[in-house]
């Protein structure tokens, strides 16, 4: 059966991953920083409980009000918490039926408000048919033979049921995603729970090959078909066997080899480069791009024909910053990691490197996640990880562009518009400090002599950004 829905609306991401990491098991958690995100969330999932955290109410509350008012009338079954200060703005206290918690509020008092509006055993039923194939609710996690994919966010466990469901099929994957949000890894999963977990598996970047080359790595080629053909060549498609092609940043190809590669999906038949002897791939092929297919089709760069037989089986990997749910736990797998590789003991992360995380956009997603942490790890020096060990750009939430240009970050997503001169004056000689003190191998006595101060200034400077031992 499908879980109720809940919309917790807050500016706060740790409350907001909070309270999805402890409701989700019952019901379906959707997030929203403002109001209007959240009322139209209401409206289109029909949702069965609003959580609403005005305890920041810039214009008074009426906004809030107005869109609880509308919501009311249009969702009547619809259950709506109200989180505040203690002295609540007056519109929010004139909302109507609404139930509301003041003050300093965990969230112990919002699962224990839920629990008592929806009792387990209510949010067990669901007025919503279930689909027309039987599949069981979907786990959080998919486990493969060397490595598992995990997540909290509720709209990426269908995503992972049907993905199964795929791999055990001779069936070609079409994966969307941005650079960095995991379309390898989930690749090489795909590949570990289908029947073909024991043969070959071949990663072709596509971006990474002159485009002349791209036939003779995919088809192989023979002796003499162009100039450098010193000897024949097997392809990809041979050389997988029964095995999985992935075909990365597929986008650049161009019309002559999107032909070749339908010709393949199709039939399996392909020609080496300069023969005219046909062979068939018994590979199974995984595609995956940066991009959206369709507005490049709609350009003429991508051939209809190829677009519609790929996208029978697409799957969008949602990019980090639409995961919030997911970056503590990715965050805490990575510190495990990164203290095991570096041989550095972490016995504690700090809430300020969470809020830290949980704030910033993540245009390179989980793999600029990764490295991230890594980095913090190797800067931790008494055993706690905290924001101090953070770069200067996360911490006042400079993102960089996304592969994706209709996407705009904007140059901060803290709740300050912006850092003070200050602060950023601060930041930035914490972190010359801090990769000096690594060059030197955390020798204060070399590290000063390389920065042209004393080590009584060093020591002080290192003190105040709380860089001690």
């Amino acid at each position: 059966m499908s879980k109720p829905i809940i919309i917790v609306c807050s500016r706060h991401p740790i409350l907001s991953s909070d309270l999805s990491l402890a409701l989700s098991e019952r019901f379906d958690v959707l997030l929203s920083d403002t109001v209007q995100k959240a009322g139209e969330l209401c409206l289109k999932h029909k949702a069965h409980i609003l959580v609403g955290d005005f305890q920041v109410a810039n214009d008074g509350g009426h906004a809030q009000e107005y869109v609880i008012s509308q919501l009311s009338h249009r969702l009547t079954d619809l259950q709506v918490l109200l989180l505040t200060t203690a002295d609540c703005p007056e519109p929010l206290v004139a909302c109507g039926n609404m139930s509301h918690l003041r003050g300093d509020i965990g969230v112990e008092q919002v699962v224990a408000w839920v629990n008592e509006t929806f009792p387990p055993q209510t949010a067990m039923a669901s007025d919503v048919a279930p689909p027309p194939i039987d599949f069981n609710e979907p786990d959080a996690v998919l486990h493969g033979i060397t490595r598992k994919f995990e997540t909290n966010t509720p709209q990426l466990r269908r995503m992972l049921v049907e993905l199964e469901v795929a791999a055990q099929h001779d069936v070609t994957v079409l994966l969307i995603g941005e650079t960095g949000s995991g379309k390898t890894f989930l690749a090489k999963l795909i590949h570990e729970v289908s029947p073909r977990r024991n043969e070959a598996f071949l990663h072709v970047a596509c971006g990474a090959l002159p485009s002349e080359l791209i036939e003779s790595e995919l088809f192989g080629h023979v002796k003499g078909a162009f100039t450098g053909a010193h000897a024949d060549k097997e392809g990809k498609f041979l050389a997988a066997g029964r095995g999985t092609i992935l075909l990365d940043e597929i986008d650049v190809l161009g019309p002559e080899q999107q032909v070749k590669i339908l010709r393949a999906i199709e039939t399996g038949e392909f020609e080496p480069v300069g023969s005219n002897k046909t062979y068939k791939s018994q590979a199974r092929l995984v595609v995956a791009s940066n991009l959206d297919l369709k507005p490049l089709v709609e350009k003429g760069r991508f051939r209809p024909d190829l677009y519609y037989r790929l996208s029978m089986l697409k799957f969008e990997v949602a990019p980090l910053r639409d995961r919030k749910p997911d970056i503590g736990p990715l965050a805490r797998k990575f510190v495990a990691q990164s203290a095991a590789k570096h041989n550095i003991k972490i016995e504690r992360i700090d809430d300020s490197l969470f809020g830290a995380l949980y704030s910033y956009p993540w245009p390179g997603n989980v793999r600029e996640l990764e490295n991230v942490i890594q980095r913090a790890v190797i800067y931790c020096r008494n055993g706690v990880l905290t924001s101090d060990q953070l770069p200067y750009d996360i911490l006042v939430g400079n993102a960089g562009p996304t592969n994706d240009p209709s996407v705009q970050l904007g140059t901060s997503m803290t709740n300050n518009s912006a850092a003070t001169l200050n602060r950023q004056i601060s930041l930035t000689e914490r972190e010359i400090i801090e990769q000096t003190l690594l060059k030197n191998n955390f020798s204060r006595t070399n590290t000063a002599k390389k920065l042209g101060i004393s080590r009584v200034t060093l020591y002080n400077k290192m003190k105040k950004y709380g860089m001690m031992q």
